[in-house]
């Protein structure tokens, strides 16, 4: 009987994430599109979603002290903390940016280029090696995704180059938290990763903010509906910890396929919820073949980190977030696509890295009373 209360509250969690994960994108897509919501200012959203975020973690932090700081220098500030929140923030930026030019079905089936993208990062960095299986799942992968485009009815020239450059600054950005923040032996959960990292992404934002947008805001005139824009940062933040939670009670295997699961799901609500999204054969058939490719790659890491005895097993509820604080290379770890806090779907298919909130550090998680 225990085990089965586990298993359900283990469901429920990845109930939630699923939920969640869509909700946030199809939420962002809904506040971005000039035929909803009308607000067509990117970096304005992700803004708030950074400002919102950093506020609730300095309360949880400063005030409520539900979790301690770590030991922050200004050098590890400056070389580690700044560089990362300039590539997730970008990653964000670029990623809603695409929203207002290409559909969401189509975003989530160039998200499968993640792991192309971390893949290459990670052998640029010198933290993997070239493998040959590896290599032609990522070729088989690329062939998917440009099939997918191809077959797509609404292709954008501008809105796939955002997407794409949004995916590859994540990747990076998985990259170096291994590179700088890891070799460190920083530990950042949830909590504090949104407290040193938030503010920071906000004001990297600011100056694009200024260019791009403000005048824009000025002239447009939008009457700002504070309700609206709270409750997409709430969700936001909230599928921050959803995505602590799942991570904390299964196993790889496991956080996979409910990204993949997401994915499909997404999918085939955003084509109903936004007729224009339509979908064609040949999307489908270019998003399958990236799918196994994508799942392969999984097999073939996970497989390789069990034979390190570096990755937890699956089904074992009790297995506290600690078991987490292993080394793995980011190439083991992107995510569902992942990705954006705020959904600013800057992301997740093969691991838990949602473009929704990549925020959150895949590779070493802490329990919240151990910062």
């Amino acid at each position: 009987m225990l085990i089965s209360k586990q298993l359900l509250l283990t469901y429920l969690y990845l109930l939630i994430y699923i939920c969640l994960s869509s909700g946030v994108i199809l939420y962002n897509k809904w506040v971005l599109s000039p035929k909803y919501f009308k607000f067509p200012f990117p970096i304005t959203l992700t803004m708030i979603h950074m400002g919102f975020s950093g506020v609730v973690a300095f309360f949880l932090v400063r005030v409520f002290k539900v979790v301690a700081p770590v030991k922050m220098t200004f050098q590890i500030y400056a070389t580690c903390v700044i560089p990362i929140s300039a590539f997730f923030a970008s990653s964000l930026w670029f990623g809603n940016t695409a929203y207002l030019h290409i559909s969401v079905a189509f975003i989530q089936m160039l998200k499968a280029l993640m792991p192309v993208a971390t893949f290459i990062m990670a052998v640029i960095c010198g933290t993997d090696k070239l493998r040959c299986d590896v290599f032609l799942n990522m070729v088989l992968v690329s062939i998917g995704v440009a099939v997918s485009s191809y077959g797509e009815i609404y292709f954008n020239v501008v809105g796939t180059a955002y997407q794409v450059t949004g995916i590859f600054a994540e990747a990076l950005r998985l990259v170096l938290t291994q590179v700088l923040l890891q070799k460190k032996g920083l530990t950042l959960n949830p909590v504090t990763s949104l407290y040193y990292i938030a503010p920071c992404s906000f004001l990297f934002l600011f100056v694009p903010w200024y260019v791009l947008e403000k005048t824009g805001i000025e002239i447009s005139q939008i009457q700002f509906n504070f309700w609206i824009f709270f409750s997409n940062a709430v969700c936001a933040l909230a599928l921050n910890f959803s995505i602590f939670l799942v991570i904390g009670r299964t196993g790889a295997v496991t956080i996979r396929v409910a990204g993949v699961l997401k994915d499909w799901i997404l999918i085939a609500l955003s084509t109903i919820i936004f007729p224009e999204s339509a979908i064609t054969g040949l999307n489908i058939i270019g998003y399958a073949i990236a799918l196994c490719g994508v799942v392969m790659y999984n097999y073939l890491k996970v497989k390789d980190v069990r034979a390190s005895n570096q990755f937890p097993t699956e089904n074992t509820p009790e297995r506290a977030t600690k078991d987490w604080k292993l080394e793995k290379k980011p190439s083991d770890l992107f995510g569902d696509n992942v990705v954006t806090v705020g959904g600013n779907d800057a992301v997740v298919t093969s691991f838990m890295v949602d473009e929704e909130a990549p925020l959150l550090q895949p590779t070493r998680f802490s329990s919240l009373k151990s910062t």
